[in-house]
């Protein structure tokens, strides 16, 4: 057998074990379908993302994809079967994406926990595995970064603005995972450039659909069927968001201030904290019970073994999915010769009812990308 054809059996190996593991933690192993519906992954991730999927199609039309993760479609398949809660999952199998580079198939492991009511132990659980699963491969402290979605959601409703803005400020959080580029356009409304006013001013009051409507036939006169890759629909949502931006008075300067400290926090989970209740007591903004259950959360984390003060929480730190909810994390090579995060994951309770959920359910898993983790746990 030659070093390659070893190589590969090893890293198989290894894989088989870590998923193992996770059976032996109570996940029952799962292995949802290669191919999947494009549609469901292109509505939870956007149009960005078609570019990097293998798409097919069936005998009807019906647009498909080689799957491009595993969380979407071991939810689907709970969902369908229409399975008891709480259930928790695990998988290794090829997902298929192109990065940019390589051969676009990548193997990966991981967990989904569904339906459990004690979130914050949930929570710590799901990150105590992704450190586990780290060190099986050998990275024995991998760096770990670390957010909160649903903090900042909170801080957003208690500052009491516009549902406009909230949407507004919401979304570009979970595109992105910082705000630090937009508050300076956030600051005042947004003034429309003169070839817009006239779109804008006409959107004003509008609801969706006739908004949708409006905009469509503008391009559809023009000959126009997407912009850099936007279909007519993702355009029309744009102006309608910023018709209703328009409406609205800007953010001012003391809520703006308030957004900027908030994201300018990190540190260990313990100092975030403290930094958290000190803005919230200097701007009166009613925080408590988020900021409690934070730190129960790490309470359990520090339980189940984890050293909190490794742990580098960044209030700006999300993921770009919009379906994330709460805790965000990633975990990374300390040796740093790996770029590409060894494992992540996090709460995503919305997904749920996205996917069809009768009723909602709260979730939380990980991925682990074998390939990197086994590069990481090589020795120098």
């Amino acid at each position: 057998m030659d070093a390659e054809n070893r190589i590969a059996r090893a890293r198989d190996g290894r894989a088989e074990t870590l998923v193992e593991l996770y059976e032996r933690a109570g996940y029952l192993r799962v292995e949802p379908a290669i191919l999947q519906p494009a549609d469901i992954f292109l509505e939870l991730s956007g149009e960005e993302l078609r570019r990097r999927l293998f798409l097919t199609s069936d005998v009807s039309g019906r647009e498909l994809c080689l799957r491009p993760d595993l969380t979407i479609p071991t939810c689907r398949a709970h969902i369908e079967k229409k399975a008891p809660a709480p259930a928790s999952y695990c998988y290794l199998g090829p997902v298929f994406r192109d990065r940019g580079g390589g051969a676009g198939e990548y193997m990966q492991a991981g967990i989904e926990s569904l339906g459990r009511d004690d979130l914050e132990a949930a929570d710590a659980e799901c990150l105590s595995l992704a450190l586990e699963s780290a060190k099986h491969f050998g990275v024995a402290r991998p760096a770990i970064r670390m957010g909160d979605v649903g903090l900042f959601s909170a801080l957003v409703a208690a500052l009491d603005l516009p549902p406009a803005w909230q949407r507004r400020l919401l979304k570009d959080f979970n595109r992105t995972g910082t705000l630090a580029d937009d508050l300076a356009a956030l600051k005042h409304a947004s003034t429309a450039p003169p070839a817009q006013a006239g779109v804008l001013a006409a959107l004003q009051g509008s609801d969706p659909a006739a908004a949708r409507a409006f905009v469509a036939d503008l391009f559809s006169i023009a000959g126009i069927s997407a912009v850099g890759g936007r279909t007519v629909a993702e355009i029309a949502e744009r102006f309608l968001e910023q018709a209703s931006l328009g409406a609205t008075s800007g953010l001012g300067a003391e809520t703006t201030a308030v957004l900027e400290r908030y994201l300018s926090i990190e540190g260990d989970p313990d100092e975030a904290l403290a930094a958290l209740r000190t803005l919230a007591k200097d701007a009166k903004l009613d925080l408590a019970a988020t900021l409690d259950r934070f730190e129960q959360r790490t309470g359990f984390i520090a339980a189940g073994g984890a050293d909190v003060s490794a742990i580098r929480f960044a209030t700006a730190f999300g993921r770009a999915l919009d379906y994330y909810s709460g805790m965000v994390f990633e975990l990374y090579d300390p040796k740093d010769q790996v770029k590409w995060p060894l494992l992540a994951g996090g709460r995503y309770d919305r997904l749920m009812t996205l996917l069809g959920s009768p009723a909602p359910l709260p979730a939380v898993g990980f991925a682990a990308w074998i390939a990197e983790l086994e590069t990481a746990g090589e020795p120098r």
